[in-house]
């Protein structure tokens, strides 16, 4: 879990409970701590990202990984 205050994992979920996760998570969290979330397939790569910034959170990078899964590390604002 380099860079990353905490980690998350919905490599197994499906949308819309990819994003319901990771409010969650961000919910628990402080302003300024960042996440790593390992995700599986393109829909959750395309909604998240999106719906995290809508949020007003700062996507940090995404990066492809092994076995179709990503990584996206974002920083809570609020």
């Amino acid at each position: 879990m380099v860079g990353a205050d905490r980690e998350l994992d919905i490599t197994g979920e499906v949308c819309p409970m990819t994003f319901v996760r990771v409010k969650l998570e961000l919910e628990r969290m402080g302003a300024g701590q960042s996440l790593r979330i390992l995700l599986r397939g393109e829909e959750p790569l395309h909604n998240v990202p999106r719906a995290l910034l809508d949020h007003g959170h700062e996507i940090l990078s995404i990066r492809p990984l092994e076995d179709d899964r990503h990584e996206i590390l974002v920083r809570k604002i609020r």
